[in-house]
């Protein structure tokens, strides 16, 4: 008869496998060994392989000799979904007593742990396999005895419903109650059991919850629903918990529920809700992580989980988790060195946690604002981190590489014998079988790798989680400590703030003291006060160092002032000392900087990553960018769709500026920057409303039987049609489709085609326009449409082209010199081109073109151009764009050559921006080199003082003696060019 294979069975451990067998032989029968003779030699390698590692596996097989002969088949194969509760529920079909429940399930767990760990220690599953196994078969077990006790507990008594769904509500009452259904537990997994990854001897964190209050009906007395769920809850933890001559099916760990042990075993949800919302700690948040639905109701499950995302992912980066985790490794650390854990592959340096602890704390931090985050598994989350987080591929392949080791190592030691340990084997033995279990040869090749893999982890660990380094602030910080301790006051004060370079010692105490005696700060939470008295000598060296340190000061705290009730924001600067430098220095030389800041202090994030902050991407990578950050919110949350757009937007224009104030792009640039940002920020709107309108009325067409696709542009005048953008600039633009009017759309509500694009604008406008907790994208300006406020919010092609051909004033014309497609369909937009050179290359009167020009250039320059000094002595103003020799001069200008010659000469229109326009006004020797130069150095000088000023917050006006030759230098042109003859 065959028998174990121990030809590669270390020495050791031959005897334990031969004394299994002989016991095995002694308890089966004839039948069940003949069965087994028939077996493969790989079975029996494998046999013994198990057993060699496995006591408890021997040990089931011996009680239980039938289970080895029934696994025969399982043993190689993974099961499918479900099957598990499959199997389980036809088990315990006949069930009829609690003895018999309890009996059924232990047996049923045992002899599927035979077969998951035999699969597990042969390495016939992989690791992701057997947690999914030993999760399905947890989520199992809880959820068929869940329902059997149910279905026992409303027969004995009654069935729980919500007040507002008893049976027998009559009359008028019944018109507002909500229909009847019974009230179902919920029972939330958490830990490794909700992220199904759970170990072989893991005890199963649950937390248990129902619906809503009410009380049972049918029963011999009617019970509450609060006490009817309590022993519902203390039934299953005994079917699964209690050890019985069978033994236990999961150890129940019922602490993370709210209050802990002291709390109510089944609280209802709206308990929850109170809990987390008002007394919810930061361990909890880590632990809610990994929350997931394992029995009971799962619908109303997914809706109690839905209900406490926002306590578990905050919207703003939460780098209070950091310190959290910190609290809580040193913890664990202290509990090791108590213990003397030191060889606990999960608590100990580099161990299990620790990876944990990493993947989680960037959730933590990130996964409000990136959903991909908010998964439970820590493998997906460790695969994510390199294009997240930005963590170095390398790392979280090491990450992976050890976590894989790890839990490989701690289900080798668990399986020996069933038991709830992480520690290394300190027995000869025991090591070896360690080994042996892991593949290596012998113990010390074992713990050389191990102790790799751990160091790794304990290095990741440090770089991501160590304790915070002081900023290398030498000795000044020393006595900024004291300062903000309001140790020096008086004379004392404002002489400490002199030396220390401040140029307003008085203005800047009196700054400081607002913030101190701000009532906010008064009221403040003791942890929200310690992270500001933490922050505050950082921030005010860190000022000290600038060139106008007061300024500076009363920009900076700006935003400290804007965050005192969101405290993770000072953890964000003092976990990042480049950010909080960045800021500084950024705010020092912009009051628009800090302004953007103290209303979207989310936007600090981006100063984190100085590589990324002063060097915007390309368009390519900008469309790139948003396309995968609106792919990950579901579609029909036009809400979190908007507000991705919105921090697209204002975090790429924080950059620009970033850029643009540390030299890193000249003027061109910026501007081309803040263009491309809108395009694609229009080319996300126009998708986002296109697909709304289409899944409701479906597609516009073009002609009978061809749909629109989408036959929809979005045409750029002025500054975005120019790509001249400046910060804040408002959008001037027109929208043209090229449908059929008359036409209805093709879907289950359609509506007539010119309907359609009038809401598709409409939609758009909502999108850029509406004001949102992160502010507006857009101001919109619709008015260069034909017929301006009066006309069709979206006009055909045809329309369009007949407008302007017959109806346009010069002015409009003007205005379609800038005009170019900045979102769409390119089909249409290469129409509407053709469309945009007929208007522009028609043959115009020459003198009455430059009498219009310079009609409607008085008539802006009456109404928006700086006035003269009212009182004697006042100082004169210049307005950079409507004074004369300003932008606008030069803006009219070019217009002027493009219509006047653009009949003969087209390359006037090739372009729509001012400086290539002039380019070709002077290849076409319509002016001398020397006066193209001088526009386009000018205009150039104008828009580098506007952007300045914006960034100052400052307006466009200057003082008069400012830029004065250059003034005179282009009026003098636009005197010699149409105000000739």
């Amino acid at each position: 008869m065959q028998g174990p294979v121990l030809d590669s069975i270390p020495s050791s451990l031959k005897d334990a496998v031969e004394r299994h067998w002989q016991n095995f032989v002694e308890a089966a029968d004839e039948k069940v060994l003949n069965q087994l003779n028939n077996q493969p030699v790989t079975f029996w390698q494998q046999l013994s392989h198990v057993w060699a590692c496995s006591d408890f596996v021997a040990g089931q097989c011996t009680l239980h000799p039938l289970w080895l002969t029934g696994l025969l088949d399982d043993l190689q194969q993974s099961y499918a979904p479900g099957h598990l509760h499959l199997s389980l529920r036809q088990q315990l079909s006949e069930t009829e007593t609690e003895l018999q429940l309890h009996s059924q399930l232990r047996k049923f767990r045992n002899r599927e742990m035979i077969r998951i760990i035999w699969r597990d220690l042969n390495r016939e599953a992989p690791l992701e396999e057997t947690t999914r196994d030993l999760s399905e078969l947890a989520d199992a077990c809880t959820d068929q005895a869940l329902q059997w006790l149910y279905r026992w507990a409303c027969g004995n008594w009654g069935t729980p419903y919500s007040r507002g769904s008893l049976p027998g509500i009559a009359g008028d009452a019944m018109a507002d109650a909500q229909p009847v259904r019974p009230q179902q537990m919920v029972i939330l997994g958490m830990g490794k059991l909700g992220a199904q990854e759970l170990n072989l001897s893991s005890d199963i964190d649950l937390i248990f919850a129902f619906p809503e209050n009410g009380e049972t009906q049918g029963g011999k007395r009617s019970l509450d629903n609060q006490t009817f769920f309590n022993r519902l809850g203390q039934k299953l933890i005994q079917a699964l918990d209690n050890n019985t001559a069978d033994g236990f099916v999961f150890r129940v760990d019922m602490r993370l529920r709210p209050y802990g042990q002291s709390g109510i075993l089944a609280p209802c949800f709206a308990a929850m809700e109170e809990y987390y919302q008002d007394q919810g700690r930061d361990w909890e948040r880590y632990a809610m992580i990994k929350a997931r639905v394992v029995a009971g109701d799962q619908q109303m499950g997914a809706q109690l989980l839905e209900t406490l995302r926002p306590f578990v992912y905050r919207k703003y980066l939460d780098f209070s988790a950091f310190d959290s985790l910190r609290k809580m490794k040193e913890m664990i650390n202290r509990e090791v060195r108590r213990k003397n854990l030191q060889g606990n592959v999960k608590l100990g340096s580099g161990g299990i946690r620790e990876v944990e602890f990493i993947a989680q704390a960037f959730q933590l931090i990130r996964g409000g604002r990136d959903s991909r985050l908010q998964q439970r598994e820590l493998r997906k989350i460790l695969k994510l981190l390199p294009d997240a987080v930005g963590m170095p591929v390398q790392a979280a392949d090491e990450l992976l590489q050890a976590y894989r080791f790890l839990r490989n190592s701690e289900h080798a030691i668990q399986a020996f014998a069933d038991q709830q340990t992480q520690e290394l084997p300190i027995d000869e033995v025991g090591q070896i079988r360690l080994a042996f279990a892991m593949g290596f040869d012998d113990w010390k090749r074992f713990l050389t790798h191990l102790n790799q893999q751990r160091q790794r982890v304990e290095h990741h660990f440090s770089e991501v989680i160590a304790p915070v380094q002081e900023a290398p602030l030498g000795q000044q910080q020393s006595i900024w400590q004291p300062f903000w301790s309001e140790e020096l006051e008086g004379e004392d004060a404002l002489a400490f703030l002199q030396q220390q370079g401040h140029e307003e010692p008085a203005e800047a105490l009196r700054l400081i003291d607002n913030l101190r005696n701000n009532r906010k700060v008064e009221v403040m939470q003791q942890i929200g006060r310690e992270r500001l008295d933490n922050l505050m000598p950082l921030l005010l060296e860190r000022v000290a160092q600038c060139e106008m340190p007061t300024r500076t000061l009363e920009r900076v705290l700006r935003l400290v002032e804007s965050v005192l009730r969101r405290s993770a924001y000072f953890v964000l600067l003092i976990e990042n000392p480049g950010a909080l430098a960045q800021l500084v220095k950024l705010c020092s030389s912009s009051s628009w900087f800090a302004d953007t800041l103290s209303k979207q202090p989310i936007l600090l994030d981006e100063l984190i990553d100085v590589q990324s902050l002063y060097s915007p991407p390309d368009k390519k990578a900008l469309q790139d960018e948003l396309r995968q950050q609106l792919l990950r919110i579901p579609e029909e949350d036009t809400e979190q769709l908007m507000e991705v757009l919105r921090y697209f937007k204002n975090a790429h224009v924080l950059r620009v500026a970033a850029a643009e104030i540390s030299g890193a792009l000249p003027l061109m640039k910026v501007s081309d920057y803040l263009t491309f940002i809108a395009e694609v920020v229009l080319e996300g709107a126009l998708d986002i409303a296109w697909r709304m309108l289409t899944e409701k009325h479906g597609t516009p067409q073009r002609e009978p039987g061809v749909c629109c696709d989408p036959d929809f542009i979005v045409v750029g005048y002025g500054k975005v049609g120019g790509i001249e953008l400046s910060y804040g600039s408002d959008l001037d633009l027109v929208f043209i489709h090229d449908g059929a009017v008359n036409l209805p759309t093709d879907g289950p509500k359609p509506i007539d085609c010119q309907v359609f694009f009038t809401r598709l604008g409409q939609r758009i406008i909502h999108i850029l326009n509406t004001a949102t907790t992160s502010g507006q994208l857009y101001e919109v300006d619709m008015r260069l449409r034909p017929s301006g406020n009066s006309g069709l919010l979206v006009s055909s092609l045809k329309a369009f082209r007949d407008y302007q051909l017959k109806e346009a004033w010069t002015w409009e014309h003007q205005a379609l010199v800038r005009a170019r497609v900045v979102a769409g369909c390119s089909g249409l937009a290469e129409r509407f081109e053709q469309v945009r050179a007929e208007v522009l290359c028609q043959q115009r009167e020459e003198a009455k073109l430059r009498q219009e020009v310079l009609d409607m250039r008085l008539k802006m320059r009456e109404h928006l151009g700086s006035k003269s000094p009212t009182k004697e002595g006042e100082p004169g103003v210049f307005h950079l764009k409507q004074d004369s020799g300003g932008i606008v001069d030069i803006e009219f200008l070019v217009q002027y050559f493009a219509l006047a010659f653009a009949a003969d000469k087209p390359e006037l229109i090739t372009y729509t921006d001012n400086i290539r326009i002039l380019d070709a006004v002077e290849q076409t020797d319509l002016l001398p080199q020397e006066q193209a130069e001088l526009l386009r150095e000018a205009y150039k000088s104008y828009r580098s003082v506007g952007h300045h000023l914006a960034l100052q917050e400052k307006s466009s006006l200057i003082n008069d003696q400012e830029m004065k030759e250059l003034r005179e230098a282009v009026a003098k042109i636009w005197d010699s060019v149409l105000r000739k003859g």
